[in-house]
């Protein structure tokens, strides 16, 4: 029998809401599945917590997670925190310390979701995002000289390593290789290697290298201005795509948007090697316009779900989590207001567990 320690991190914002959704459609495949369940232990950190002890999480945190399995978790932020004091607090201390550099982000136009590009049918649209999920741009390397003179200079430098730059693009090809799309395969590289010439040109060196080991794949590389506009123009020609930590995450934003709905991105923060636990989590993170009024969508996070049990090697469970996800988009019984209909965060979570039953 295989039981799971699950670290349930809700944090900010609707993060505390969808995940609560999360957490019911894991109950529910446990309860259809023979010899799967899991054991969760919740944890209170974020904002609140940062306001009553001045850290995002203790100080131990990252030795306590270590004895799970897998982490669930929702959003970090707050309107009255300065994001780079809640994020660098919380999620990328996660990422960095669980060595979780391989970040895959899919995005999929369901049958019964409407893209707001004029034209696209259900299945035209079916991308994944692969993130480089620990360097790069969102390294913490550089520093503030004279603050509050006139002289005041700032240096931010991205970080660019081997491991970690082979690391994610051996990913993509390899999950390029294996994934059954119908159409051929393809892996896009995007860069800014025309005017970072150093760490950008360095990308583009190392995805030549790993993409000759994979010569019947198709490959381009295209700069990331060039990479955003063909998204909103021709999104149906993207298979897989990789790009650094700054460059994925806006190019993710804009694959969920053309496919939908926010709340319908899921994403995987993966430690290839299984030697720490790996997080997983809804794109659209504490969605401050909307928090507090129960009407996220929490089918990124059930999706997000699916992913983990995948990871995790429990492929019939994930595949009956994923089909629940297409099952309800289709029949558009219940649905939240970002997908035109009135339903509350936990109907929609009621509803996906209903047919996570049903199978």
């Amino acid at each position: 029998m295989a039981e799971y320690k699950v670290a349930v991190i809700p944090g900010d914002g609707v993060g505390l809401e969808v995940i609560s959704e999360g957490r019911k459609a894991l109950e529910t495949v446990a309860s259809v599945t023979d010899g799967l369940s899991f054991q969760f232990t919740e944890f209170p950190w974020g904002s609140e917590y940062y306001r009553e002890t001045g850290n995002l999480m203790p100080a131990d945190g990252i030795e306590t997670l270590k004895a799970f399995d897998t982490i669930l978790f929702g959003a970090v932020g707050d309107p009255n925190i300065p994001d780079h004091i809640t994020l660098h607090g919380l999620l990328l201390p996660m990422r960095r310390s669980f060595d979780q550099g391989v970040c895959i982000r899919p995005a999929y136009l369901y049958p019964g979701v409407e893209s707001p590009l004029s034209g696209k049918k259900a299945g035209d649209i079916d991308m994944v995002i692969f993130r480089e999920n620990t360097e790069g741009e969102y390294a913490p390397v550089g520093g503030r000289l004279y603050a509050g003179t006139p002289h005041e200079t700032v240096v931010q430098t991205n970080m660019f390593t081997r491991r970690g730059t082979e690391r994610i693009i051996r990913a993509a090809f390899e999950y390029c290789d294996r994934r059954n799309k119908k159409s051929g395969k393809k892996v896009t590289s995007v860069t800014k290697s025309n005017a970072q010439s150093f760490g950008m040109v360095f990308w583009d060196e190392v995805f030549t290298e790993v993409a000759a080991g994979f010569p019947h794949i198709e490959t381009e590389s295209l700069l990331v201005d060039r990479a955003c506009m063909d998204l909103v123009r021709w999104p149906e020609d993207f298979d897989v795509m990789v790009a650094s930590n700054l460059f994925a995450d806006i190019l993710s934003d804009i694959s969920a948007v053309v496919t939908g709905s926010m709340g319908l991105a899921p994403s995987a923060n993966i430690n290839p090697e299984h030697d720490y636990p790996s997080l997983f989590e809804p794109v659209h993170g504490a969605a401050f316009d909307i928090m507090g009024k129960g009407i996220a969508n929490p089918l990124a996070t059930v999706s997000a779900v699916a992913m983990m049990l995948d990871h995790l090697g429990e492929q019939s469970a994930a595949d009956r989590v994923d089909n629940a996800v297409a099952n309800c988009l289709e029949q558009r019984t219940i649905l939240t207001a970002d997908l035109g209909g009135t339903a509350s965060t936990s109907q929609m979570g009621d509803e996906a567990a209903r047919l996570i039953r049903e199978g």
